[in-house]
């Protein structure tokens, strides 16, 4: 992990300080990472898809998604805390148009994974 250092007239701020404040204050965050090599793309979620989170998920995914059709697509939610209704149905839409391969780790990502791949819960139009 990188810790990145502020100074603040003679005090030290460490990163994670700030983050925990910025959570604190009921700011809930997503990161969304996208890389790429030669044959796949992993997208990276780090926080919530939740609300205006999962829209911008959707919106970067309309997106990327033209540049990433012939290579293998990898998401990543191990780093994934919380998904509300909208957010699984932005998830569902890229696994079905995708047939991504998930990555889980923890109980609460591997239930996400599983209602991401449900069949019995695939959206309508699988579109973004």
């Amino acid at each position: 992990m990188v810790y990145r250092l502020r100074l603040v007239g003679a005090q030290v701020w460490h990163a994670p300080c700030l983050y925990t404040s910025v959570a604190q204050a009921g700011q809930q965050v997503l990161r969304i990472s996208f890389q790429e090599n030669s044959d796949a793309v992993v997208i990276k979620l780090e926080g919530r898809v939740a609300g205006p989170w999962a829209a911008e998920l959707g919106r970067l995914w309309e997106e990327k998604a033209p540049a990433c059709a012939q290579k293998k697509l990898l998401l990543d939610l191990r780093e994934t805390t919380f998904a509300d209704a909208g957010g699984i149905r932005i998830l569902q839409a890229i696994y079905f148009h995708t047939g991504a391969t998930i990555l889980a780790g923890t109980p609460w990502t591997k239930y996400l994974a599983e209602e991401v791949t449900s069949t019995n819960s695939q959206p309508a139009g699988t579109e973004v």
